[in-house]
């Protein structure tokens, strides 16, 4: 008896296997035609450099091992975009000492601006904010009542959330998919804790080039300098 449990393990596993490599790649193809249909590059291979090319994403710099894949690169509207799956490990102990790997995957879309940006977050507000914001650590509110209560704004400067974030820029993420926005240097991010499907990398980037657009005028002479 303990022989066939082992064997039904074994082939369990197995079944995983395949299933898992079947699913990827299914994905992958997917993600070849939408990048072929936009006019992107495709690549599916282990870049372990993303970290280094975009250092001020914190969500590119967790754990350890990490690597991006199913890289995509092109231009939209003219703009410079990078897409891709990304992967990162991290470790814990359980109560007998055993190290155990924990595997994280999600995607992420960026787009270069093509302008100097200031450091600007933006993601859906969760029940912890809520409660961080009942003891005093808010975080940046606007006059929409709305987008304050279904956004978690954060950015060192809040003139330049404000200029930022104007009331077209407010209605179009309100009206948009949920993805978790930050501004740094030249680029802006979109990503999630979970992996895109086609139709989010399509999303992401409709989202983020929606945000540089309503740049107001003004500011993009400001931070041009023209």
């Amino acid at each position: 008896m303990p022989g066939l449990f082992f064997v039904g393990v074994a082939v369990l596993i197995v079944i995983i296997l395949v299933f898992n490599i079947i699913q990827g790649q299914k994905r992958r193809k997917e993600l070849m035609a939408w990048a072929a249909s936009n006019g992107f590059s495709f690549s599916p291979e282990k870049d372990a450099g993303m970290d280094e090319r975009f250092p001020g994403f914190a969500c590119l710099r967790k754990g350890s091992r990490r690597y991006a894949c199913n890289c995509m690169r092109g231009r939209y509207h003219e703009r410079r975009c990078t897409g891709f799956d990304y992967h990162y490990e991290t470790y814990s102990t359980d109560s007998k000492g055993h190290r155990q790997t924990h595997h994280h995957n999600f995607s992420a879309m960026i787009i270069d601006s093509g302008y100097r940006l200031k450091p600007l977050s933006i993601r859906s507000e969760g029940l912890f904010d809520k409660l961080t914001e009942f003891i005093g650590f808010d975080d940046i509110d606007f006059e929409s009542a709305e987008f304050s209560r279904e956004f978690y704004v954060k950015a060192p400067d809040k003139r330049w959330a404000y200029d930022v974030i104007q009331q077209s820029t407010m209605e179009l993420l309100l009206a948009s998919p949920r993805f978790s926005l930050e501004l740094q240097d030249r680029y802006c991010i979109a990503y999630r804790s979970s992996r895109f499907s086609v139709q989010d990398f399509q999303a992401a980037l409709e989202v983020i080039e929606g945000i540089i657009t309503r740049l107001p005028f003004s500011l993009v002479k400001e931070i041009t300098g023209e």
